[in-house]
């Protein structure tokens, strides 16, 4: 059964979620007071609406608590994220994620109540940071400030051994989680396959564990 979301503010955030989520299936509606954004994209969503979300009226008009989550992507205004964001919580919005623009922004909206915020510029920027950093880094999930989850490429030294061979564990103190190769995942039986040129190997360990296999 999919699930309903709203997407408040149609730029460039609110449309990769809104897209995304539409894609897989569940059912997207997206606002914002500004037609052209939305006149152009309407027959993409479950329902499109043009309006000021900052006025409670159209809030209460779209009966936004009966949506299992509200994704608030208002971008440079913050005093109507703020507005909005404070409407929602009245209303008894389900679960709010909400775009700050900075930690002070971000302070706001913790205090209103939001459930998870997300500083997209500056998650971007530490990703871009990180694969400067770290070439062989392709993707990473930091389950906290010192443990991470990184797609890598195979390291040269690792190509054709398998992972038993070269004892991961034991000398980097990570594990191979999952070894993608042609686009397929694989999970079972890795410890005695051959790390080819091209795969691509998913591995879990503390950041600085992470940091000293990359120069391998």
């Amino acid at each position: 059964m999919s699930r309903t979301f709203a997407v408040i503010g149609f730029g460039r955030f609110g449309r990769s979620v809104a897209y995304k989520l539409a894609r897989a299936g569940e059912q997207v509606m997206i606002l914002d007071q500004r037609a052209e954004l939305i006149q152009e994209v309407e027959q993409d969503f479950t329902q499109a609406y043009i309006a000021d979300a900052t006025d409670e009226r159209v809030l209460k008009s779209l009966d936004i608590t009966s949506f299992d989550c509200v994704i608030l992507a208002i971008g440079h205004d913050i005093q109507a994220s703020i507005l909005t964001a404070m409407s929602l919580k009245n209303f008894g919005a389900r679960s709010i994620i909400a775009k700050a623009l900075d930690e002070r922004h971000g302070q706001v909206l913790q205090n209103i109540g939001v459930d998870w915020i997300v500083y997209p510029e500056k998650d971007m920027g530490e990703r871009v940071g990180n694969q400067i950093l770290n070439p062989r880094l392709l993707n990473y999930i930091e389950l906290s400030d010192k443990i991470s989850i990184e797609e890598i490429t195979v390291p040269t030294r690792m190509i054709g051994h398998t992972i038993k061979q070269i004892g991961i564990r034991a000398k980097y103190d990570v594990t191979i989680l999952a070894v993608i190769r042609n686009g397929d995942i694989l999970v079972s039986n890795i410890i005695d396959l051959p790390l080819a040129e091209d795969d691509l190997i998913v591995i879990l360990g503390s950041i600085e564990a992470l940091r000293s296999i990359q120069k391998v």
